[in-house]
């Protein structure tokens, strides 16, 4: 239960300081933060939580992640659900409270509310195909990244350094594309609240994202110093 509650949390955390940069503050020029800021913010949240919570839970905060990590031999499998279900819960605990307070000013309009999409929803209106081929080798490659920086052979104590760098450098590449998921509980939550199109293009952001974390998990058993 400790553990579910810290994914919760980390969930949570994830979807109110990405998906609120992007809500709140990437909107105004003022701010000066745009893509490169909400890209920040998203890596931000994966630090401070995997310093916050890692020793706690692991700090996944993603079912991607997780069942890339249970394919890969990391995970035990009677925990994958019950992380998984914690996860879109926190996600949407998270997207709630940024509900309440966008909600909160005159005027309001819900609009995109950081959802993820393609065609006439992807930010630059990239297609279908590489919104796909995005979220596949996006989530390929952070898998990769976790993978390699948690290994029993890698560096000690830089691991949640080097993961939320991954995502930040995830989102630079990936925000025009599809506003970038790598992550079903975030798309999830955001999907909920916008409704219609979002909950109707959601489909991919869960496939995507599971099929290039599985994949990583296959290479990256292939490609360890370590064999069983």
């Amino acid at each position: 239960m400790k553990k579910l509650i810290a994914e919760f949390i980390g969930t949570l955390w994830l979807v109110l300081g990405g998906c609120g940069s992007a809500v709140l503050a990437a909107s105004y020029p003022e701010l000066g933060i745009g893509f490169a800021g909400v890209a920040i913010a998203f890596g931000l949240t994966v630090v401070t939580m995997a310093y916050a919570i890692g020793h706690v839970s692991g700090c996944h905060l993603n079912p991607a992640v997780s069942i890339g990590l249970y394919v890969g031999g990391r995970f035990n499998k009677k925990e994958l659900l019950p992380y998984i279900i914690a996860q879109v819960l926190g996600g949407i605990a998270g997207a709630g409270i940024l509900y309440l307070i966008v909600s909160g000013k005159p005027g309001f309009e819900i609009g995109g509310f950081a959802a993820n999409g393609y065609g006439a929803h992807s930010p630059d209106g990239y297609s279908l195909g590489a919104a796909l081929i995005t979220e596949v080798v996006m989530t390929f490659m952070f898998l990769m990244v976790i993978l390699g920086a948690t290994h029993s052979k890698a560096p000690k104590g830089f691991a949640g350094l080097t993961i939320g760098l991954a995502l930040t450098l995830i989102h630079l590449i990936s925000i025009p594309v599809t506003n970038t998921s790598v992550n079903p509980a975030r798309s999830t939550s955001q999907a909920i609240f916008v409704g219609d199109w979002a909950i109707d293009q959601l489909w991919l952001f869960w496939i995507a994202p599971i099929v290039g974390a599985v994949l990583a998990a296959l290479v990256y058993k292939f490609i360890s110093p370590e064999k069983k």
